[in-house]
C-alpha cells in the first residue's frame, strides 16, 4: 500500500513476519510429528505393542 506521497507502509515487513510465524509452526508440526512416528516405530521394533504372552 501507498500513502499519498507515494511512500509505502508498513505492511511488507508485516507480511514477512507472518510467513516466518508459519514457517517456525510448520516446522515445529513437522518435527512433532516425525519424532512421534519415530517413537511409535522403535516401541512396535521393540516389541511393545505385542500382546501378553
Amino acid at each position: 500500500m501507498t500513502d499519498e506521497d507515494g511512500s509505502t507502509t508498513g505492511a511488507a515487513p508485516r507480511r514477512a513476519s507472518a510467513w516466518m510465524i508459519l514457517a517456525v509452526v510448520a516446522a515445529a508440526l513437522l518435527v512433532c510429528c516425525c519424532s512421534a512416528a519415530v517413537g511409535l516405530l522403535i516401541s512396535w521394533a521393540a516389541g511393545l505393542f505385542d500382546g501378553p504372552t
